[in-house]
This record gives C-alpha cells, sequence and structure tokens, in this order.
C-alpha cells in the first residue's frame, strides 16, 4: 500500500545516525500489516507468543520443544522481540488449522502469534509446520511447512525464525549461518590457533585445523565451500584456501614473502590479499581459475585488510600512505584512490556492508578501541562498542548486525566473540568452548 509505505518512510527519514530511542510499529486495526522498523533503536522489544508446538506422542512433543527453543532463542538474541511467558496464555491452541482468539491474545498484549505444530511423517521424516499471526490486523502474515529429516529439526528452527524475522522486519534473517573464526587456547605467551566453525548460535561447533600450525583471519567465501585464511605453517606466513567439506588446504600463489589478510570477491572468482615486502605491503588480487595475480597498489606505504564492495566495483584497504593508518576506497582495478576516514585515531580492518550501505571497521583512539561504520564516503561515522581491545567486525548477510572479538582490561583477559546491532545497541557474548578471535560470519546457506 502507498499509504503504508510512505508512513514508514516517514518513520525512518530522519534517523540519519539510526538513533531512534523507540520502537517504530507501522500498524492500524484491520488496515496495514505489523512491521518493526530495525533502523531504530530498540527500547521496547516487540510482544510475540509462542505456545507450545501442537503435537501427539512423547518424542514429537520433546523435538517440538527444542525446534521452539531455538526459534525463541535466535529471536530474543535480534533485541527486536520478546516472548510473552506462556503461563499468561488464555487460549489453548489444538489444531495448526484453528483460528486464534484474536481477542484472548490481545488481552496479554500481544502484537503477534506463532502457531505451530509437528508431525511424523515416516520413521526417518518430520512435517513442520508454523502461521505467523498479526493479532491487531487480525490475520495471517506468513504460513510455512517443512518435511525434513528428524536429524536436520536444528537447521528447520533457524529457516523458522528467519522467516518470522523477515516477515516483521522486511529485512533478510541471519539465522541460518555459520560463523567460522579463530579458536584461541594455551598461555598467552604459546598460544594455539587453529581454524573452528559453528552454527551462529554456537552449536555444531567443530574444528577445521589442527592446531599445529598458527592460523588468521579467516574468511568464507561467498559460496560457503571455501574458507581462505593465513596460516604459519612452514613457519612463512603465508594465504591457504580450506575446502569445508574436503578438508584439502592449497596455497595461493607463489608469492616468495608473507601474504596474508585475504577475502574473497563477491563472486567467489578472486581472492584480494596483501603481500609484504621490503618493509612495505601492497595489495594483490589472484584470479582462482588461472591463477594470476594483479598488483593494484603501489608505494612505499603499508596496505592492507582490503575489503570489495557487494558489486565487486571497489575496494576499501588502511595504509599509512598519508602518514598515519586510515581507510581508502579504490576502483577493483587500483584506480581513483581516495581517503574515506579523517576523524581522530587511526583506523583499521574495514569490512563493506553486504548491502553496500556502510563500511565497519576498528578504530584506535585514546587509549581505546572502537568498532564503528560510516557511510563509503566517509560520512556519518559511528562508533558502536568500545573497550580495551574491540576489533575485526564482520556483519551479518542482512547487513543489521555486526560480529567481532573483545578483550576486557588487559591482555591477560581472555578474548571472546560478541555481536552488537546497527544502532549500537544489543551487544551480546556469543558463547565458544574457549577463546575466540577472527570471526566471520557466513551468507545465509542455501
Amino acid at each position: 500500500h502507498p499509504r503504508v509505505r510512505r508512513q514508514r518512510q516517514m518513520c525512518i527519514r530522519d534517523s540519519k545516525y539510526l538513533l531512534a530511542l523507540a520502537l517504530c510499529l507501522v500498524w492500524s486495526p484491520a488496515k496495514a500489516e505489523l512491521q518493526i522498523d530495525v533502523n531504530g533503536a530498540m527500547r521496547d522489544p516487540l510482544p510475540v507468543a509462542f505456545p507450545e508446538m501442537i503435537h501427539e506422542g512423547f518424542f514429537l512433543g520433546q523435538t517440538g520443544n527444542k525446534i521452539r527453543d531455538v526459534v525463541i532463542a535466535d529471536l530474543e538474541r535480534s533485541g527486536l522481540f520478546r516472548i510473552i511467558p506462556e503461563g499468561s496464555y488464555i487460549q489453548t491452541l489444538t489444531s495448526i488449522n484453528e483460528q486464534p482468539n484474536f481477542v484472548d491474545w490481545k488481552a496479554i498484549n500481544a502484537h503477534a502469534l506463532v502457531q505451530s505444530a509437528i508431525t511424523e511423517v515416516d520413521g526417518n521424516h518430520l512435517r513442520i509446520e508454523f502461521r505467523l499471526w498479526d493479532i491487531y490486523a487480525q490475520n495471517q502474515l506468513k504460513g510455512q511447512s517443512f518435511t525434513t529429516t528428524k536429524d536436520n529439526w536444528r537447521r528447520v528452527a533457524h529457516v523458522i525464525a528467519d522467516a518470522i524475522y523477515e516477515r516483521l522486519t522486511g529485512e533478510k534473517g541471519y539465522f541460518d549461518t555459520r560463523i567460522v573464526y579463530v579458536s584461541e587456547t594455551g598461555p598467552k605467551t604459546k598460544r594455539t590457533k587453529r581454524l573452528a566453525i559453528m552454527d551462529q548460535d554456537g552449536e555444531n561447533h567443530k574444528f577445521l585445523t589442527s592446531g599445529a600450525s598458527m592460523v588468521l583471519t579467516p574468511r568464507f567465501s561467498p559460496n560457503l565451500q571455501k574458507v581462505t585464511y593465513m596460516s604459519y605453517a612452514g613457519n612463512t606466513p603465508r594465504v591457504y584456501i580450506l575446502d569445508i567439506e574436503t578438508g584439502r588446504q592449497e596455497l595461493l600463489g607463489n608469492f616468495p614473502g608473507m601474504t596474508f589478510a585475504p577475502r574473497f570477491s563477491p563472486d567467489s572468482s578472486k581472492v584480494v590479499l596483501s603481500y609484504a615486502s621490503n618493509g612495505k605491503s601492497d595489495i594483490y588480487e589472484m584470479d582462482l581459475k588461472n591463477r594470476r595475480s594483479k598488483q593494484l597498489t603501489s608505494g612505499n606505504s603499508i596496505n592492507t585488510s582490503p575489503s570489495y564492495s557487494p558489486d565487486g566495483s571497489q575496494i576499501v584497504f588502511n595504509s599509512d600512505r598519508g602518514g598515519n593508518q586510515q581507510l581508502y576506497v579504490m576502483n577493483a582495478d587500483g584506480s581513483d584512490v581516495h581517503r574515506i576516514s579523517f576523524g581522530s585515531g587511526r583506523y583499521a580492518t574495514p569490512g563493506w556492508s553486504p548491502r553496500g550501505d556502510y563500511i565497519a571497521f576498528t578504530k584506535m583512539a585514546g587509549g581505546q578501541f572502537y568498532i564503528g561504520v560510516m557511510y563509503p564516503d566517509g560520512s556519518g561515522e559511528r562508533l558502536l562498542a568500545s573497550g580495551f581491545l574491540v576489533e575485526g567486525p564482520t556483519w551479518s548477510p542482512n547487513g543489521r548486525v555486526l560480529m567481532y572479538f573483545r578483550q576486557d582490561n588487559s591482555t591477560a583477559s581472555p578474548v571472546k566473540l560478541y555481536s552488537i546491532d546497527l544502532t549500537g545497541y544489543n551487544e551480546r557474548q556469543i558463547v565458544t568452548p574457549g577463546e575466540g578471535s577472527d570471526p566471520a560470519w557466513s551468507p545465509l546457506l542455501p
């Protein structure tokens, strides 16, 4: 509806710095649909009712509870939703086809209702259904069903959470994703750093490398098949590519010296990286089909941490060519280099948002580290997180959440993963089996 779209636009029009203090809900009874404006900082998460999944039998009840718990955890971690406790529910839904009594759900201040059911198809498969209702407009916003193997219930839960998130915010979800990061163990003077991978909620954790050689800065390929990273294998830091499924590791290029800070192009056909030689480092692009490399920067400065724009036409990187560490943008062929950071302090580890609207960075100023964002032209700088050490931001695939690593108080403190939304609210720790650094967020799983 054009009128509803105009109302939504008016709601976010003046939020240039995304510091609105309230939830902007665009709805009116029986006319417009419920929708959350994710551009505003969340003070009051949306109240959602989510009854127990309708089921028959003990096994289905247990599995249904596990699925529901995962969906709820995903939604609540986003900071946008609050699940109303079951003890306050008035209506008991007994069938997926039963119409909600909207008066009962409105009475407990539910703005949305998730109605769900689980049934057994055969000995190996389940059918999982859900319906999302707008209580005030009294209509169904979303309905979906899945037939899946019994051991795939967790993946289905993340997909359901994504569907609810997308329908209520208008943005793609980010729950059906994985995180690759550097798992750190051992004393600070002799760290073991190895690649690990897990679901975005910390489940299904496994190690990808043995820890025999230290690794840093892993990055997913957009097609999710491979990870590129720097490894100290052979005592020379170089960039490698690892096939996640086969475990096959491949040295990237035949550079005689140190290569580091790799990142895939948006179409997975190239890798951009830094090559250090004679006290300086330059950015190179390597074509993965023919293994030909192309030098993109030159001079006596240190140029590193390149990151492509989503369309692959530009690259942001940090360089000390101007005297101290700042952010620069250039065309993908190395032309038209121009500086975009002009605030106090030093800037590093830039990462272009998947949406193309922001560049995230690490900033060092006044004895503190910061995670911040700015527009691609350098304007609109905002600092989202700060601490003794906060570093290495990585974007969720919908460009609305950042993950990074944090160390509090001193170098003796543990290193942990955290996430924060684009408004600077809802900072949360991402639990890992041990210490963790250098996270990289995958695209949505296919």
